[in-house]
């Protein structure tokens, strides 16, 4: 019999997030539907005024980034409420209101960013010695001036700021029509039992069962249903990718991919070294290792869903709480005040852990200033669960130590960055783990799990940045997309990566559409420019101990207050240097070395 997947309201309270820190009640939320539009109002007295002298620019700004807050928290409250269920109707009109009023004010305000793009860097200065209160609010000035060859008339700007609702109905609809439209035929496993499919229990459950029947009846499953949505889908991301394009040309970005770039202060440089370097060097290293799980696991073919297939028998179920204290013991090495952070995510439930019906797929961690770090993921009782979570607790601990130390404007760093504490996390825990197997079964199915990380952001995530650029770059010359180009795109991608280790057939060129990072950006390349950093860190960990340690956490602690570049060099890692890739590639290529030779 098929086990029945919960409705939210049967879920126990202790697996879900206590959102009452963020905002206290549904009464409260419906308040500040009413009042942020009128407290944005209250600031129009300003217009025209906001750079007249020191003091009143030192105003404008606290009450513009206090109402910022104000908006953060009732967008992040309501988008998570509907995270946990999609299928709850109150949760989408919620979410729908939120985004209204946040359109509204945020249309109201453009007036403010206007005026501040009149400064310039003699002013900014001047402005400062002042009020040298306005030192905080340094690094945000400077950065606007950079993007000011890019700033519409004031007119432009507030229209497009009015539509920044609709400009982000790609990403809604693609949300909507994956989590709550999507339905998958049940399933028989090796035993004969049926087996409920669905996003979360393929990506969270089957995807790496040891059930070789479950996993691939599942994707079988799984790409069916992506079938029926192709050309919906192909339709959305189409959309979006043009959105991209022409607001590039529209400021006067040579491409969207400039543009976009230029959000991360990252060069095209550093961009185009970690797709070419790791798709390129990497893929030797894991058709190695494809053709050992095959051989392995005794399978008559390798395919694409066979890829996250454990390599060991040994494969025992892991709970909430035993993994909890696993993290917990590893992350000791990070002292106590990061680790108290930690323990206060899981004391206070800032962790959403369940798996119901309508719920977000993958994990993520949301971060809204002066609030707790709220994580979500589903646990299916898998040693991935217990990486994942780690993972995401890494952003916990980043943002958490950011929103302390710097101001609203300075705590956000750039999303190359973004995803380097993140993957440090598993590495520290995959250390700890390697520390206390005590058999070399258990240590190579540790490893096993670190080559999972690796995998996750070094090919999943990487080639997902490469068949990005493929798009972009074929829009960006005016061709049409459709399903069968986004298809084939993502088809020569995994071929081009995989070789014959594997067999990759039509269907799998459908799993460009598992990915919501498309709507967010460059994204999914930023994984392995974090890992790329992680790699190196954790090493500094084992090799100079607590003076790396303390290193590392000043540069969490700065926030957005330095480029990517900078952060990363602060933490002595060279980024600009190819090697600096090579050197996470090679290390890779070790781990698969350490694998095979356990079963020669």
């Amino acid at each position: 019999m098929a086990t029945t997947r919960l409705r939210r309201d049967e879920v126990p309270d202790i697996e879900t997030w206590d959102l009452s820190k963020l905002i206290p009640t549904d009464q409260v939320f419906k308040n500040e539907l009413k009042e942020i539009p009128q407290a944005a109002k209250k600031l129009i007295k300003w217009k025209g005024k906001v750079i007249q002298d020191a003091k009143t620019l030192f105003d404008v700004l606290e009450a513009y980034t206090n109402l910022k807050i104000r908006l953060i928290h009732l967008d992040t409250y309501a988008s998570l409420k509907l995270f946990g269920d999609t299928t709850n109707t109150k949760n989408q009109m919620d979410e729908a209101q939120a985004n209204s009023v946040i359109t509204e004010a945020q249309s109201v305000l453009t007036f403010i960013v206007d005026e501040l793009y009149s400064l310039d860097e003699t002013r900014i200065q001047t402005f400062i010695d002042e009020e040298p209160q306005l030192r905080t609010y340094s690094i945000y000035l400077n950065r606007l001036l950079d993007l000011k060859p890019y700033r519409l008339s004031a007119e432009t700007e507030q229209t497009l700021a009015s539509l920044s609702e609709v400009l982000q109905a790609p990403y809604s609809i693609y949300k909507y029509s994956k989590l709550a439209d999507m339905q998958f035929q049940p399933v028989i496993d090796r035993d004969g039992n049926e087996q409920p499919v669905s996003f979360a229990l393929y990506e969270g459950k089957y995807e790496a069962s040891d059930d070789t029947v479950l996993r691939r009846n599942a994707y079988d499953s799984f790409t069916q249903t992506l079938n029926q949505y192709k050309h919906t889908f192909a339709t959305i991301y189409a959309t979006e990718v043009k959105k991209e394009i022409a607001l590039a040309k529209l400021r006067g970005y040579q491409s969207a991919t400039e543009a976009l770039l230029k959000r991360q202060h990252v060069t095209k440089e550093m961009y185009d070294n970690q797709l070419d370097i790791i798709s390129q060097e990497l893929a030797p290293h894991y058709r190695r290792y494809a053709r050992l799980k095959q051989n392995v696991l005794g399978l008559d073919k390798m395919t694409f869903p066979d890829l996250k297939a454990p390599l060991s028998t040994y494969n025992p179920p892991i709970s909430f709480e035993e993994s909890k204290k696993s993290i917990l013991e590893a992350l000791e090495v990070m002292g106590a005040d990061y680790l108290s952070i930690i323990k206060q995510a899981f004391d206070e439930r800032w962790i959403d852990y369940a798996d119901n019906i309508g719920k977000s797929t993958g994990g993520f961690c949301s971060s809204p200033y002066g609030a707790p770090s709220y994580i979500l993921l589903t646990w299916t009782n898998q040693i991935r669960n217990m990486f994942t979570l780690a993972h995401e607790l890494g952003h916990c601990g980043h943002f958490q130590l950011s929103n302390k130390h710097q101001h609203l404007v300075n705590t956000r760093a750039s999303m190359y960055f973004i995803e380097a504490p993140s993957t440090l996390n598993e590495l520290i825990l995959t250390q700890h783990l390697r520390k206390r197997a005590t058999t070399d079964q258990m240590k190579t199915w540790i490893t096993d799990q670190l080559l999972g990380t690796y995998y996750h952001n070094f090919v999943t995530h990487l080639l997902e940045g490469v068949y990005q650029r493929k798009v972009m770059n074929h829009a960006e010359k005016g061709n049409p997309i459709n399903a069968d180009v986004l298809t084939k795109f993502k088809l020569d991608t995994l071929k081009d990566f995989w070789g014959d280790s594997v067999e990759i057939m039509d269907r799998d060129g459908l799993t460009w559409m598992r990915q919501p990072h498309y709507y967010m950006g460059l994204y999914s390349y930023t994984y392995s420019a974090g890992l790329t950093v992680a790699t190196v860190v954790s090493q500094q960990f084992e090799a100079e101990g607590q003076a790396a340690v303390d290193r590392w956490l000043s540069v969490l602690k700065s926030g957005g207050c330095l480029s990517p570049q900078e952060l990363i060099e602060k933490a002595n890692v060279d980024i600009l240097n190819p090697d600096t890739i090579r050197q996470a590639v090679r290390y890779v290529g070790s781990l698969i070395t350490e694998v095979e030779s356990y079963y020669s």
